[in-house]
């Protein structure tokens, strides 16, 4: 069942977050994954909300998640988000048959 990976950023080390964005396509790339949104313009309807950017990204399942989000070359470039932004990820089920 595909998953879908939601990150909600607020970005406080610009030059440092941008050279990971330089390394993330190919990475997320060979571990099957695909950037669906990544935007610094979300209007916000309702409520309120604290970050600057959200990121949603889709995988074939959680295993192929996990594969990314583990692997050596992800592991290395993710140094650079950690200490650019603070922030929030959440690894959501699709919904079946949609």
């Amino acid at each position: 069942m595909t998953v879908f990976a939601i990150a909600q950023i607020s970005v406080h080390d610009r030059p440092r977050y941008e050279r990971y964005v330089s390394r993330f396509m190919p990475v997320l790339k060979q571990y099957g994954g695909r950037l669906l949104a990544a935007d610094e313009r979300a209007t916000v309807v309702e409520g309120a909300w604290p970050h600057d950017k959200l990121i949603l990204m889709a995988f074939e399942d959680r295993a192929a998640f996990e594969r990314w989000a583990g692997s050596p070359e992800y592991q290395e470039i993710s140094k650079d988000r950690v200490a650019a932004t603070e922030g929030v990820v959440l690894l959501v089920d699709g919904v079946p048959g949609a």
